[in-house]
């Protein structure tokens, strides 16, 4: 099988010849080609250059674009200042002085993603993904979540006021950034990307009862979008999230990845048979400072709790100065389980 035929082996509930490794690399990425995670950030080139390299010498069956979250930010006018060794940074979050109850989604346009600078190198991204490695690889695309890019947009601290002290102007918001993230991703998979990352990381520090009110229905809208066009959904959420399962599992997912301090088990027993389960090594203990055998042993943990819908991934990013002996552990072959009758 092909990276690429093996990854939807998995999806369409079949058995593959391996289990897919789907590991996010970014400042590592960029580190092993001798690069820095400022330019990986900045010229799509590099960061395709980036991951096929780590595709090919370690056996990725995935490569992606994420890079960092600022890309509809900038998309909205906010000024991004790269780091050599260091995420992205947004200089002001381009809302912060809104007033909350001000109907400003009704003047503000949604970006173009063929026009915004960053959201067009994504979109550049997935073509020069297409145009040099063809159907070899699972190709993701990237966006941000509704909530996500609201705290991007206003603030994290004035978006969590806002969420309890103005529901609805927050919901407004959610709207906006909802678009947004539907515009991009269909963007990204008319260029050829054939799975969509949603990062909502910040729903982790928000209680279950408020995601469910104003939050789930607009991932419910952005996902369903993504399906429609198309593509596959991957739902990455840092940290903690058994607090939102309960309406978590019935979102169109493809893909969930379980952080480190998920227990796979249990996410297993409430998400759909359907559902494939990615991860949940921890990035730092384990991946980075762990030794080879004990990557290997984890890995194997959690194929077993999540079944035969699993792929293999780190809890989040691989951390830069991954041994490379860990890297090809984690991605060494496993034979997958057999699907159940």
């Amino acid at each position: 099988m092909t990276p690429r035929e093996r990854y939807e082996a998995v999806l369409s509930g079949r058995r593959p010849d391996l289990v897919p490794r789907i590991p996010i690399l970014m400042q590592f990425a960029a580190e092993y080609i001798g690069s820095n995670y400022g330019e990986f950030a900045a010229d799509h080139r590099v960061l395709v250059e980036a991951n096929l390299r780590c595709a090919e010498d370690f056996g990725l069956d995935q490569v992606s674009t994420i890079s960092d979250p600022y890309r509809e930010t900038s998309g909205f006018g906010a000024e991004i200042r790269y780091h050599r060794d260091g995420v992205p940074e947004c200089v002001r979050p381009p809302f912060a002085d809104l007033s909350p109850g001000d109907p400003f989604t009704t003047r503000i346009a949604v970006p173009d993603p063929l026009t915004a600078t960053r959201m067009r190198d994504r979109v550049e991204a997935v073509r020069l993904f297409r145009q040099r490695a063809g159907s070899q690889y699972s190709i993701l695309g990237w966006v941000e979540g509704p909530a996500a890019l609201a705290a991007d947009l206003r603030g994290m601290s004035e978006f969590l006021v806002d969420l309890l002290e103005e529901p609805a102007w927050a919901g407004d918001l959610m709207d906006l950034c909802t678009e947004t993230s539907i515009r991009f991703a269909r963007a990204q998979i008319e260029a050829g990307a054939d799975t969509i990352g949603v990062g909502d990381a910040v729903c982790s520090q928000i209680s279950g009862p408020v995601h469910a009110e104003t939050i789930w229905p607009r991932q419910l809208r952005l996902m369903r979008a993504i399906k429609e066009a198309g593509a596959r959904v991957r739902l990455h959420i840092c940290g903690p999230t058994r607090h939102l399962w309960s309406k978590l599992k019935d979102l169109p997912l493809d893909i969930l990845d379980c952080d480190h301090v998920v227990d796979m088990e249990a996410a297993r027993s409430i998400f759909p048979s359907s559902v494939v389960l990615a991860g949940n090594l921890d990035p730092v203990s384990v991946l980075r400072f762990g030794g080879s055998g004990q990557v290997r042993d984890t890995v194997l943990r959690c194929q077993r709790a999540s079944g035969a819908r699993f792929m293999v991934c780190a809890g989040c990013e691989v951390p830069s100065g991954t041994p490379l002996v860990n890297l090809r552990t984690l991605c060494a072959p496993i034979v997958p389980m057999e699907p159940p009758s």
